[in-house]
């Protein structure tokens, strides 16, 4: 897919790993729409991307506020690509200290904004991409955002792990299921990545993770998650795939 000039949605994008994404897609010509929640900095971040990239409020749980968001962005042309990046963890065990059962709404809060948020970004945004004429053989391709907790969840992320294991395995069934329609669908796994909130560490926190990436060893930029998000929108034969960006980690229990 060329990225000059096509309509992109970047959900997450008021900062972080989807703000990098959305400098990567302005960067590369796309016209870009941050999709974040009202109370985000996202009108900021696109005043700062420039004439290129616009904002439209939205959570991507409320089905009819993501279909507005995303309508937003059609408007620029058609929805070709959309690199879903919204989502957050809430630290839970099965038992609490006190050997109680843990708490059923947490495991529930965390797998409705990943999993079904996610399923809402491959449904809402494949319904207007097939509308689209095909270019190059395709009408457009999402971008999911799990994590490499999918495969070695930590100690206390059994709601977080749950949610990212899901979107692991709807990525080949959804890249099936959309094969018809010529749009594609692949996942990106990160590992410890340089966002914002990792910021708020202390310094030897942060050098302690550093040390447990074998190579290179250092937390991962998000602008290094942003280009593999393009490379994949622009490489027309991934698809069905999810890819660690970890630098060869494999997360200890805790």
């Amino acid at each position: 897919m060329e990225l000059k000039g096509i309509s992109t949605a970047v959900t997450g994008g008021a900062s972080g790993l989807g703000l990098a994404t959305a400098r990567r897609l302005v960067d590369a010509g796309a016209q870009v729409t941050l999709i974040d929640l009202p109370n985000s900095d996202g009108e900021a971040a696109a005043k700062e991307l420039g004439g290129a990239a616009q904002f439209a409020p939205a959570d991507v749980t409320d089905p009819e506020q993501f279909a507005a968001a995303l309508d937003v962005a059609d408007e620029r042309g058609g929805l070709r690509g959309l690199v879903h990046c919204a989502g957050a963890g809430r630290r839970m065990r099965i038992l609490d200290s006190d050997g109680k059962a843990g708490s059923v709404e947490d495991f529930e809060f965390v797998i409705r904004l990943n999993l079904v948020g996610s399923f809402n970004a491959l449904r809402l945004g494949a319904e207007r991409m097939a509308r689209l004429d095909e270019v190059d053989g395709e009408r457009g391709a999402v971008v999911l955002t799990a994590s490499v907790a999918a495969f070695e969840g930590q100690i206390g992320q059994i709601n977080y792990t749950a949610s990212k294991a899901g979107i692991v395995g709807m990525t080949v069934t959804a890249a099936r299921d959309l094969a018809s329609r010529n749009i594609r669908v692949c996942t990106i796994a990160p590992g410890i990545m340089d966002t914002p909130l990792l910021a708020r560490l202390r310094e030897d926190v942060r050098a302690s993770l550093e040390k447990s990436v074998p190579n290179p060893s250092r937390l991962g930029k998000p602008s290094e998650f942003g280009q593999l998000a393009c490379q994949i929108l622009e490489n027309g034969y991934l698809n069905g795939e999810t890819i660690r960006l970890d630098g060869a980690i494999r997360m200890a229990p805790r």
